[in-house]
């Protein structure tokens, strides 16, 4: 798995920089989910998403994809100066959030990030996330 780190240095041949962690809490808060929500998702323990949050630790690809789905936004979205207002977004009604709903949700988002894509292919705009 290649790692992504977050504080300009380079480690897995990519480079990222320090909004990341505050994108994904202010996506994670923005769509109700708590970080032991985002921990069971991603199965890892709570503290590494405090930690990630505040750009104190690095994750895989494949959680920034996992959290890209779920979040409805592109990967490239968590480097932005700021969230895109126009992101995939939900109602859920619930008083608890689980790891199934949670995996509903991202694979919902996926569909929609995918057609988005195949629209903007086709020349039809599409919205960018």
């Amino acid at each position: 798995m290649t790692k992504i780190a977050y504080n300009n240095s380079k480690e897995g041949g990519i480079i990222m920089d320090n909004r990341i962690g505050e994108n994904i809490k202010a996506l994670r808060e923005q769509s109700g989910f708590t970080q032991s929500n985002l921990a069971k998702y991603l199965n890892v323990d709570q503290s590494l998403i405090s930690k990630i949050e505040k750009n104190e630790r690095s994750m895989t690809s494949d959680m920034l994809d996992k959290l890209s789905a779920l979040f409805g936004v592109t990967s490239e979205s968590f480097r932005r100066e700021s969230i895109p207002a126009n992101r995939i977004s939900f109602a859920l009604r619930a008083s608890e959030i689980n790891e199934d709903d949670l995996e509903i949700i991202s694979a919902i988002n996926r569909i929609a990030l995918n057609l988005n894509f195949m629209t903007q292919l086709l020349g039809g705009g599409g919205i960018d996330r």
